[in-house]
């Protein structure tokens, strides 16, 4: 599937320590699998958990990566 990805996600990306950089880059690659899950409230969204980071996402007819958050600011509203 092909992944893109959002002004957002790739900004908070560059952000990140190298050592979790390189996780979420291998974890975005290996989508659709993983610890993913359907958001509430949403549809085609989903998360995926990396160590204390959320990566929002959506399923369509390609992946979307949203934003990629720590967890404490993922599912504040």
């Amino acid at each position: 599937m092909h992944i893109t990805y959002s002004k957002r996600a790739a900004k908070a990306i560059s952000k990140i320590n190298n050592p979790f950089k390189r996780n979420i880059k291998e974890a975005i690659e290996k989508l659709p699998s993983g610890d993913m899950k359907k958001l509430r409230g949403y549809q085609n969204t989903y998360r995926l958990r990396i160590g204390n980071y959320r990566i929002l996402f959506g399923i369509g007819e390609m992946i979307e990566i949203i934003d990629v958050l720590p967890r404490e600011a993922a599912y504040k509203n």
